[in-house]
């Protein structure tokens, strides 16, 4: 739904429209390069000397409004003030992706200032409510001999920004690798907040990666994962996240046999697409609230994949042969709340059918069921190989919805009531290995 149809249909006071189409217009001038008039336009609006944009202006708002309801927000909680305030977490001057003049240039105090009192006013279209605006955390405290390293990868593909953690118990011995691919609006040091990946990384001896999604690649920090372009191997975000999980890998010890990727909501539909395109690299995959491989190729079909699903994968014919030809099932594990408005739980049977392929009658299937204790009941199903060793495993969460399961509520996009996702895709992964060495 477009922010202006929904504003449409809801009995909101009239000095929140009124905000928000001074935001719109304001967004309009800093994206054009105009930040002098933006900010002008701001300190009018302030002093309430701005009662709307003339009809000229408001239909380029509306233009602007338009572009920003293309961003495939899965989480659906932002507005667009808010994506012109870059994350708290990412450090300033990295975001070498963006281009132009109007990127190179500081916004101004005023405008700064007037976007963080009016971002709490948007549409809150997942709750009905208002959005809430990014939260500022105090940074996490590291145990005594991690560290939490901040670092930048470039390649033909474009440029990312990651974040690393080093467990305290890391002294240069081999141990695995978890790439973390967050979520729409998340940031790195807010994905590591809400999945505790750190802290089982501390537990369990391993490093973690977290990949940043740009403002200049999506508005809402988005994975694009419904361009054909972000879904093949050797070309957009495929490309980044393999050359960042590499970089790593080239910077320190890692077990090349022992090398996870994992993800929420486009994060997880990005995992997906990493597991398929990159069947080498990585040793098993994990999908939280996400979407298979190919789900979709163009944004009608995503938003179409995201309410129902699609069984007919978008995914080119020829890619889906070459990738099940070479026999090998990937290990895949799938979390997904039965109450999720925002990505159908379809599509996590769709991931599991994905992931099955041709050799689905090679597996064993059983069903457990159980309930966290004050929590949510779950249905677990197992798709285990001759040997009993699960290589498939789907968890729905009965009552949860489009959230990280068994996270911290100090995180966005949590729910605490849920088994522990993070534990069990730990616990998953480190059960499995690349029968040869990855490149």
């Amino acid at each position: 739904m477009r922010t202006h149809d929904y504003f449409a249909t809801q009995k909101a006071l009239p000095v929140n429209d009124l905000i928000y189409r001074n935001v719109v217009e304001a967004t309009r001038l800093t994206r054009a390069g105009q930040l002098a008039d933006a900010t002008a336009f701001l300190l009018r609006a302030l002093r309430g000397k701005t009662k709307s944009v003339d009809a000229r202006d408001e239909a380029a708002g509306n233009a602007t409004a338009e572009t920003a309801s293309r961003s495939i927000d899965l989480a659906a909680r932002t507005v667009e003030a808010q994506s012109l305030r870059p994350s708290p977490r990412i450090v300033p001057g990295l975001e070498r992706g963006t281009h132009g003049p109007a990127a190179r240039r500081p916004v101004p105090e005023a405008l700064t200032s007037f976007l963080e009192r009016v971002a709490p006013i948007g549409p809150d279209i997942e709750r009905g409510g208002l959005a809430r605006p990014w939260r500022v955390r105090e940074p996490q405290k590291l145990p005594e001999g991690a560290r939490f390293l901040e670092g930048v990868y470039g390649d033909h593909a474009g440029q990312r920004v990651y974040k690393l953690y080093i467990p305290s118990g890391y002294h240069g011995q081999p141990v695995p690798l978890i790439v973390m691919l967050h979520g729409c609006t998340q940031s790195p040091d807010d994905f590591a907040c809400g999945t505790r990946m750190n802290e089982l990384a501390e537990e369990h001896t391993f490093l973690v990666v977290y990949p940043a999604q740009s403002l200049s690649a999506n508005s809402s920090r988005c994975w694009n994962w419904f361009k054909p372009r972000d879904q093949r191997r050797g070309q957009g975000e495929p490309a980044l996240i393999a050359g960042i999980t590499r970089q790593v890998m080239h910077d320190y010890s890692v077990d090349r046999r022992r090398v996870y990727v994992a993800g929420l909501s486009a994060g997880g539909a990005a995992a997906a697409i990493m597991g398929k395109v990159y069947p080498d690299l990585y040793a098993a995959i994990g999908v939280h609230s996400g979407l298979a491989c190919g789900a979709a190729s163009d944004l009608p079909s995503a938003f179409a994949a995201m309410r129902q699903g699609n069984g007919l994968s978008a995914w080119d014919a020829g890619d889906r042969r070459e990738f099940e030809a070479n026999g090998r099932i990937v290990p895949t594990i799938v979390f997904h709340g039965d109450q999720d408005t925002t990505v159908s739980p379809c599509n996590g049977d769709q991931v599991i059918a994905q992931s099955r392929g041709v050799r689905s009658r090679e597996l064993w299937t059983s069903v457990e069921n159980a309930e966290v204790p004050g929590g949510h009941a779950y249905t677990r199903m197992l798709y285990t190989d001759t040997g009993g060793r699960s290589i498939l495993e789907q968890w729905v969460i009965r009552g949860a919805g489009h959230a990280w399961s068994g996270g911290s509520p100090a995180g966005s996009y949590t729910d605490p009531q849920g088994p522990d996702a993070s534990r069990e895709m730990v616990r998953f992964f480190l059960e499995h290995r690349r029968p040869e060495a990855g490149v």
